[in-house]
């Protein structure tokens, strides 16, 4: 009778729903592809020559045709999709700004945007990611609200009493408090600021965000306008969610962009000041200043609390494309190993390996399909990065350990991240005689191989490396040769990557958590028992 208690005991346990939580370690070795849920990928059937970005309205992409063409996105090498937020929109006549295409109109929080499918949809895009070991991360907007006027009707949303808003004010940008209190957008598509000082509004979306993760099996959160809320209001709602939470910091002023990560603020936020410094560096017209890169590499060492995961990316939905920044290929390819190969989690914005050049929004929100998703030179050169920096992930402390500069100089930079060298040089494609000299670690005559060519470096003496760009200003990765044994590199034996095949090599550490409820249960259970069989 005992042992039968027990038993059922046990199994009602482990029925009920286990509790998943991808914490910010785990996702410190991820790599992120963005995508906006309605340009990535039509239904079958959809008209695929009807979607031009300045219309700002529906192009048809689901959460379903996503879920069909992932194989795209993990043959690339990427272990996580971040996809625009899942909430109602606006569902009103098309705006003077078009349709709300894009996610970030919200309306009821509570509810689903029935325009990208249904709940069991949205279940099985999760399902279907963690099947083939990749964590799903879901944009969310918590500051406010989308109205056609500053007199909205509050029936419509999630909150409905006035307190839980803020009164209307323009904001002002010098004043810290009226970013977080004044009404973003404008008088003719207003964004009506939440109150998230009031208890009710504190309590309502933590309810609702841990609901939520729980019933889509949620890995992380990007969270939209971070910024703008009173930044005590994340340690509670990042909390409730209990998964990784990394914020939009808009801007490049270092010193505000810190005071968002640690512990009485968010895991992480997308680094706005590198992305500055990179532009400085890389683009082709453009200043060209390296010792910007190097400068914010030190700055963010000191300030931040873990630069190692902080969001690394040159592409969004809010930024021009950096092709219309910059007209040399060669910047994107070094511009993006610096992405890959230093501190930090590295985001491909959907179509940055395609070549897209769109401007500002609504430019930048191009559709997918018309590339054809074709295997470019950068999707190649993608897959390389991913291949080998989850090689390194799942074989070294290469994700933790801290990256050091090497070289400095006006035609690029030298970095050490573990035992990997990565030069990049912002000099373009056309040949230079001109060489960068790196000072590394190894001894000389050391066997080193560049993991973008499988070109063999020997190390000179004194540990140097020279690195010359007669065949134009082409980035370069060496690591150790007897190290990439297994790596699937450059001959080495490993997972290769094919369109159906192709495994993920950064597999997902899954650790259920059996609910409190569960473990009580258990417990008083057990402890009943013992008196029925007395």
């Amino acid at each position: 009778m005992l042992h039968a208690a027990f038993l059922a005991a046990t199994l009602l346990a482990f029925a009920l729903p286990l509790v998943y939580a991808a914490t910010p370690d785990q996702w410190r070795g991820r790599s992120i592809y963005q995508v906006i849920i309605d340009r990535y990928a039509l239904p079958d059937g959809a008209d695929p020559n009807q979607c031009p970005p300045g219309t700002r309205t529906w192009c048809g992409g689901t959460w379903n045709s996503l879920r069909q063409n992932l194989d795209y996105i993990q043959n690339a090498g990427f272990t996580a999709v971040w996809i625009s937020p899942v909430s109602q929109n606006y569902e009103g006549p098309t705006t003077p700004y078009g349709d709300p295409y894009h996610g970030y109109w919200i309306a009821d929080a509570s509810k689903l945007n029935s325009r990208f499918g249904t709940s069991g949809d949205l279940k099985d895009l999760s399902d279907e990611l963690h099947r083939r070991g990749m964590y799903l991360m879901i944009d969310v907007v918590v500051n406010d609200v989308m109205a056609t006027s500053i007199t909205p009707d509050l029936s419509t949303y999630m909150f409905k009493e006035q307190s839980q808003y803020h009164p209307y004010c323009a904001i002002d940008w010098s004043n810290t408090t009226s970013e977080e209190q004044c009404w973003l957008g404008d008088t003719v598509v207003p964004l009506p600021d939440l109150n998230t000082e009031d208890p009710t509004v504190v309590a309502g979306f933590g309810n609702w965000i841990q609901s939520l993760v729980k019933e889509y099996n949620i890995d992380g959160l990007r969270i939209d306008a971070a910024k703008h809320v009173n930044i005590g209001f994340w340690p509670v709602f990042c909390g409730n969610a209990g998964v990784f939470c990394i914020g939009e910091v808009f801007g490049s002023d270092i010193n505000s962009a810190a005071l968002y990560q640690g512990p009485n603020a968010l895991d992480s936020i997308l680094n706005y000041p590198m992305y500055t410094a990179l532009l400085d560096m890389f683009t082709i017209p453009g200043p060209q200043n390296t010792s910007a890169v190097t400068d914010m590499i030190a700055q963010e060492a000191a300030k931040f609390k873990d630069p190692t995961l902080l969001g690394n990316f040159i592409e969004n939905q809010d930024i021009s494309r950096w092709a219309n920044l910059s007209v040399d290929p060669q910047t994107l390819y070094n511009a993006m190993v610096f992405n890959f190969m230093t501190d930090g989690i590295p985001i491909v914005y959907y179509g940055q390996e395609q070549g897209f050049s769109g401007n500002s929004d609504p430019y930048n929100r191009e559709a997918m399909w018309p590339s054809k998703y074709a295997n470019t030179t950068t999707y190649q050169l993608i897959t390389t990065l991913n291949r080998f920096r989850n090689f390194l992930v799942n074989n070294t402390q290469w994700a933790t350990t801290p990256m050091q500069v090497l070289t400095t100089s006006p035609y690029g930079i030298a970095t050490l991240k573990g035992d990997c060298v990565s030069i990049m040089t912002n000099i373009g494609s056309p040949p230079q005689n001109i060489s960068i000299p790196v000072y590394t670690p190894y001894l000389a005559s050391t066997s080193l191989t560049n993991v973008l060519t499988c070109q063999q470096w020997p190390v000179g003496s004194n540990g140097t490396i020279d690195a010359q760009y007669s065949l134009g200003g082409v980035p370069i990765i060496l690591y150790p040769t007897i190290l990439l044994q297994d790596s699937g590199l450059c001959g080495n034996s490993g997972t290769t990557t094919g369109m159906t095949k192709y495994v993920s090599s950064a597999q997902p550490i899954r650790r259920p958590v059996i609910s409190l409820l569960a473990v009580l249960s258990y417990f008083l259970l057990g402890f009943l028992c013992c008196f029925c069989n007395a």
